[in-house]
């Protein structure tokens, strides 16, 4: 099976752990098309919701409710902080409770104040709305867990990029859509103080019901319950012949250095709960016959099952220098990407001022709308680097490569400020394809460290993206009108982030799995 008819056949599965080796995306039917689906269209929407004000911020609601320039770039910095905060937590959350779960739970918790919105009368009810919104931004860190638990390591790059890419194009499409969901409702005769409150009610409806059959049709992981993924796994390696090591040594423990990889499966050290449950199918059955070596089956499975954390094991990840590499260089490419977001409309507008409203909107959607190409193009060459050369570092040096290039875009652009539009969209497409295939390089990275605590990972690398946004977003709020200024400080500061932290290795040293 090969070519064209990978995006729609029934994908062949790692027979160690369950994960499918190609993506399916013309096939909702299969299992693993199926939440690949459900994984970029919940964050779609959620995206979409989350960035549904700057639309209309400006040019509607800030004349309705009195809203000055400073406020309105408050309100941009509020609605990344709650997102920072719910991303450190759903990190934990996932790996305690699984991704779809957790994932559900964002976005019910976002759909309550999006279908809120309408209540809003002065500037500080704006601010505590948009807080409470910025809860369906921590979407992304599920969306991303649930991804890589289904696809393998030759393709888990692409899957996360495009899963990561189609969703941040909500971003995109919100420029769109609210618009003309406004013009529409004025249209029918609401009034602009109705209808701008009335368009809420739109991603409010479509959230709750993805939602809804994301929990009723999708499956925690390839083998089933999220709480039965360790016996599955250890069920699966004794159907290949494998009787040394246990999946799960010592309950909590993430360390790969405090588990050992030979020793009787029914030795007292070794008993947990999940060997308990494991007591009625213990055996050999050799016509299961895998074509990998005992130790390779036992190091796969070992590598790519996620345990339950503990503190002391969070800190452990979070201090990893490979950990640190991830946030960082997230910190830079999505974080400019929030804050662009966010003003590019009003840049457009100050530097093209007879463009009006709603080409505003069209030209600042393209930016997020390029997300669909160049994010996932990003984790595609990522999988084809990790193809060729056979090692994490080749998807390392395209990340780093990819964020000096972002950088010196968006220098480029704050040094000429272009008053040609031909000039500013171009450079604008420029950063973004770059910016956006960062984005994919650093989640096609991010399954390759600590694999065990895959949702940690995720958690602090998506919350740094935020912290990054709402850095940059204070940039622009304290250089007010002065765009280009607030463009190339973020350029230089995503080319020296990128260039310093390019030395440090991809992999920690004595890691099981990932590599």
């Amino acid at each position: 099976m090969s070519g064209i008819s990978l995006l729609w056949a029934a994908p062949e599965v790692n027979p160690i752990n369950h994960k499918a080796r190609s993506i399916p995306v013309l096939n909702p039917v299969n299992v693993y098309g199926r939440v690949w689906w459900f994984a970029w269209f919940g964050f779609f929407i959620a995206f979409w919701s989350w960035y549904a004000f700057p639309p209309l911020l400006q040019d509607v609601i800030a004349k309705d409710i009195g809203l000055n320039s400073t406020q309105l770039a408050n309100s941009n910095i509020v609605a990344l902080v709650a997102t920072l905060l719910v991303r450190l937590v759903a990190g934990p959350c996932c790996d305690r409770f699984g991704p779809r779960y957790t994932f559900a739970g964002c976005l019910l918790a976002g759909a309550i104040p999006t279908f809120c919105a309408g209540g809003v009368k002065n500037p500080s009810g704006l601010l505590a709305l948009r807080f409470f919104i910025g809860i369906l931004g921590g979407s992304f860190v599920p969306c991303q867990v649930w991804t890589t638990g289904f696809f393998d390591k030759n393709v888990v790059g692409t899957a996360n990029a495009l899963t990561g890419g189609f969703g941040n194009a909500g971003g995109g499409v919100t420029y769109f859509v609210m618009p003309a969901v406004y013009r529409s409702l004025m249209k029918n005769g609401l009034s602009s103080h109705v209808a701008w409150r009335v368009s809420f009610v739109v991603p409010g409806i479509l959230i709750v019901a993805t939602t809804f059959f994301l929990v009723i049709l999708c499956p925690d992981t390839p083998v089933g319950k999220w709480s039965e993924r360790s016996q599955a796994a250890e069920t699966n390696l004794r159907q290949h012949t494998v009787t040394d090591g246990t999946i799960v040594d010592i309950p909590g423990e993430l360390s790969a250095e405090k588990k050992g990889s030979t020793g009787s499966a029914d030795s007292p050290q070794r008993t947990s709960d999940e060997e308990k449950k494991l007591s009625e199918t213990r055996g050999i059955f050799g016509d299961h016959e895998a074509q990998m070596g005992e130790q390779q089956m036992v190091e796969t499975a070992r590598g790519e099952v996620i345990q339950k954390p503990s503190v002391k094991e969070a800190l452990h990840v979070f201090a990893s220098a490979s950990t640190f590499v991830t946030g960082a260089c997230y910190f830079c490419s999505f974080g400019s990407e929030l804050a662009i977001n966010s003003i590019l409309g009003n840049y457009y507008a100050k530097n093209f001022p007879k463009l009006g409203l709603q080409k505003q909107g069209d030209w600042a959607a393209m930016f997020g709308l390029l997300n669909i190409v160049c994010r996932p193009l990003g984790g595609f060459v990522a999988d084809f680097a990790y193809r060729t050369t056979g090692s994490v570092w080749g998807k390392k040096v395209l990340l780093h490569t990819y964020g000096v290039i972002f950088g010196a875009f968006l220098v480029a652009i704050g040094t000429t400020d272009p008053h040609s539009q031909s000039t500013m969209f171009g450079l604008i497409a420029g950063a973004a394809f770059f910016l956006e295939g960062a984005n994919g390089l650093n989640y096609a990275l991010v399954p390759h460290v600590h694999p065990y605590a895959n949702g940690i990972i995720s958690g602090f690398t998506g919350a740094s993206g935020n912290f990054g946004g709402i850095i940059f977003a204070i940039i622009f709020r304290y250089n007010v009108k002065n765009y280009a200024r607030s463009f190339w400080i973020i350029g230089v500061i995503s080319m020296i982030v990128n260039i310093a932290v390019s030395w440090i290795k991809p992999v920690p040293k004595g890691q099981v799995g990932g590599r």
